[in-house]
């Protein structure tokens, strides 16, 4: 059997850019913009806002296949390869409401011409007032992904999340976790069907969670207070994106397109001097969530 080649995996997720969005529309009632961009080096991209609309403040959802000569922050680990290709979605979707959670998801393959390719990608939710039995039936969905492959998967994957989005300088994480891989090569993690399958597992399960979340959640009345502590929330969010997310910093070093790149900034945030919620409020409740923990 011959491996996916990169045609069919950018067509897959080409496709999977296509199947968000349309969900997306569906519960928002509100249709994304989209944005076609080309990259000067090589490659472009498709990238899909929504602004404004019912259910979401702000959502972006971005397809990108960018090739080109390797950049110098990338040979010491591709030294023999001369040019590369990165392709992925990723997307950031805000929400009017501050009990419905905000989330991102990344799925995303890199080739050189050496031969060298990885994987990477994962899910992960950032709610301003989580709900300890919505938090646990998210990592669900992606315990059942990962046991489809591997028992072990899941519980590397969410420590690996829980590592990555700790905002270092806060000591606390973004949110709630979710799961997060990166450079998965094949013949090293599992062959390259296993890990593109994979890769296709990650990308389908959002859309029955993010259902989900919007449904339980999106008809919750809330005070100005609330949206206050969601703005706050937002800001660490910010602070993580623009201090140590790899995917930005890839982005900004290879020259990528600024405006999708950044799209995952939230639309409003603010940053209150040392706030500390008072003890016993929701607000206080929710600091206790980010920090991992096991959830079964």
């Amino acid at each position: 059997m011959n491996q996916p080649d990169l045609n069919e995996i950018v067509a897959w997720l080409k496709g999977l850019q296509d199947r968000i969005t349309a969900n997306i529309e569906q519960l928002d009632g509100q249709p994304f913009v989209e944005d076609l961009w080309e990259r000067e080096e090589g490659g472009g991209g498709r990238s899909r806002l929504l602004r404004h609309g019912n259910l979401v403040e702000k959502g972006g959802v971005n397809f990108s296949h960018v090739h080109g000569p390797v950049p110098e922050f990338l040979k010491k680990e591709s030294p023999n390869a001369s040019r590369f290709d990165a392709t992925g979605v990723s997307l950031v979707i805000h929400p009017h409401n501050p009990h419905v959670p905000l989330i991102h998801m990344n799925v995303r393959y890199f080739e050189t011409d050496d031969g060298d390719c990885w994987f990477g990608g994962g899910i992960d939710l950032t709610p301003a007032y989580p709900v300890a039995e919505q938090v646990r039936w998210f990592h669900g969905q992606l315990k059942s992904v990962c046991d489809r492959f591997d028992a072990t998967w899941y519980p590397r994957y969410k420590k690996w999340c829980d590592d990555y989005f700790t905002i270092t300088h806060r000591h606390e994480m973004r949110g709630v976790g979710g799961i997060f891989y990166d450079h998965l090569r094949p013949g090293q993690a599992a062959s390259h069907h296993k890990l593109f399958a994979f890769m296709q597992g990650v990308g389908d399960v959002f859309n029955p969670i993010y259902t989900f979340m919007a449904e339980q959640n999106r008809d919750k009345s809330w005070t100005e207070d609330e949206k206050t502590w969601q703005k706050i929330r937002r800001g660490r969010y910010a602070e993580f994106n623009l201090v140590y997310d790899r995917g930005t910093t890839f982005g900004l070093k290879t020259n990528g397109r600024v405006e999708s790149i950044l799209m995952s900034l939230p639309p409003e945030a603010v940053w209150e001097y040392n706030h500390q919620p008072a003890a016993g409020t929701a607000e206080a409740q929710a600091l206790t969530f980010y920090q991992p923990q096991d959830w079964f």
